[in-house]
């Protein structure tokens, strides 16, 4: 593997300055019909029934990173692969795991609940981790010294970029949603398939404008990206199950940890003063993009039919009393 993509960090993708505005309207449209879903009482729930949320947020956050840095170092790919892994653990809950929750019969009040508040603290959370994660990376690999890929990135700026990108829209949303329910209730779900659409289009023409890479590493890259996305998915249930929280509230976990926010990551990687359209980074994002959107579903499918005795759409578990 290491040496079919031997070549993937020297490689800096087409990408026009009119493709990363499309893509970051696109994001932002996604985190406002995402906040439109998202009340005030779902920070309430996570103050009522704190153990499932702690342990969401958890996972995530700490969990996540960790074990995507072992991988990281047990698969030991090209620097910018792993450089894209850790990016990817940093970043906060994609925006369909709310809908792949209600699929799978998961815990939705929770899964919105992390949503919420991943994203909020991304602002901080994501430029934190992949600073730590990402230097503890450099110094190991002492080959990933010399990659034009930034470590000491421009933590303000990074942060900056995520909070107008993410937070921003988020707040937007909440207030659309809490000043105009009938509203935002109309349109949401129009919104919601909408930004979906226009996301993956962008994924389909950055992939398109580079079609001459992609023979060489979407072979391997997959296999890169089965590995990370299963490794994800378990944790968040592995998590779950050690602490003993509700089955429901499990498979709501396994999925906020196991479906990551792939626009962001495409965001920060084509930022020019970041990463600067990374190859080996943004294939590895926009791969994750695709596949986690057909493991998800797919995992959500199978999940709806096994019955839960202790299922709750509407609230966080009673079991986290």
């Amino acid at each position: 593997m290491y040496e079919t993509l031997s070549q993937i960090d020297n490689i800096r993708l087409n990408f026009s300055e009119g493709g990363l505005l499309y893509m970051n309207i696109t994001l932002a449209i996604i985190m406002f019909g995402v906040a439109l879903d998202i009340k005030y009482e779902h920070f309430k729930n996570i103050i009522q029934f704190p153990k499932s949320a702690i342990l969401g947020i958890f996972s995530q956050i700490v969990v996540l990173p960790a074990l995507t840095y072992l991988l990281v170092m047990a698969l030991n790919p090209p620097p910018s692969i792993a450089m894209g892994m850790i990016l990817i653990a940093a970043c906060p809950g994609g925006n369909i795991s709310n809908f792949i929750s209600a699929l799978a019969k998961a815990n939705v009040a929770l899964s919105v609940s992390l949503t919420a508040v991943s994203t909020l603290a991304a602002t901080f959370v994501t430029p934190i981790n992949f600073a730590f994660w990402g230097g503890m990376y450099v110094n190991y690999f002492e080959k990933a010294k010399h990659l034009n890929i930034p470590i000491e990135i421009d933590f303000l700026q990074m942060a900056q970029t995520v909070f107008i990108l993410l937070g921003l829209p988020l707040i937007l949303g909440m207030w659309f949603g809490h000043k105009f329910p009938e509203l935002s209730m109309k349109y949401q779900k129009k919104i919601r398939i909408t930004s979906i659409v226009l996301y993956m289009t962008f994924i389909a023409g950055a992939l398109i404008a580079n079609a001459k890479y992609i023979p060489s590493v979407i072979i391997p890259l997959g296999f890169v990206v089965l590995l990370l996305n299963a490794q994800t998915l378990f944790t968040g249930y592995f998590v779950g199950t050690i602490f003993r929280i509700s089955r429901a509230d499990r498979r709501t976990i396994s999925i906020e940890t196991g479906i990551q926010n792939s626009g962001l990551a495409l965001v920060l990687i084509f930022n020019p003063k970041l990463f600067d359209a990374n190859g080996g980074m943004a294939f590895m994002a926009a791969w994750w993009g695709i596949w986690q959107m057909i493991t998800g579903i797919g995992l959500a499918y199978l999940l709806s039919k096994i019955r839960l005795t202790d299922y709750s759409p509407l609230k966080v578990s009673t079991n986290d009393k």
